[in-house]
């Protein structure tokens, strides 16, 4: 099912359940992707769908880090309610071990040999991973393997 016909399934099942912050956030990320197509003049692709999603994931994120540091625990709860909605909607995430072989094979195929070739080794990494790891996760894992952690 196509990213666009389950987040309107979704919302009518939000507005039945009378669930209101399903209901907000599923209504975002549509207008998220509406502007999206609109930048990019046509349908998203599944990766660039994918892209808007973690990049509404991550603007909650930042919004939770700030709220906490603010002292403002409702806001927070609030915004971790919404990302909990937006996570359902990525591709399953791959496990560390997974990311790790990943890592090993482009660190194989570059030939790197330390810390300094970090930028070499994550460029290809992240581009075959795209949407299925986080960013710093894969930067951890791949820090660690060329001894740089």
């Amino acid at each position: 099912m196509a990213l666009n016909d389950r987040l309107l399934e979704d919302l009518k099942d939000a507005m039945r359940r009378g669930d209101a912050t399903a209901r907000e956030t599923i209504r975002l990320l549509r207008s998220a992707l509406g502007y999206a197509e609109i930048e990019q003049r046509g349908a998203l692709s599944p990766e660039a769908e994918v892209a808007v999603v973690q990049r509404e994931i991550k603007r909650r994120r930042e919004a939770i880090e700030q709220y906490e540091r603010a002292g403002r625990a409702d806001r927070a709860a609030q915004e971790q309610a919404e990302l909990a909605i937006l996570q359902r909607y990525l591709p399953a995430m791959l496990g560390e071990d997974e990311i790790a072989a990943a890592a090993r094979e482009v660190i194989a195929q570059i030939g790197a040999q330390g810390a300094r070739e970090l930028g070499k080794v994550m460029g290809p990494l992240m581009a075959r991973l795209r949407g299925r790891a986080e960013g710093a996760t894969v930067n951890r894992i791949v820090r660690d393997l060329l001894g740089a952690g």
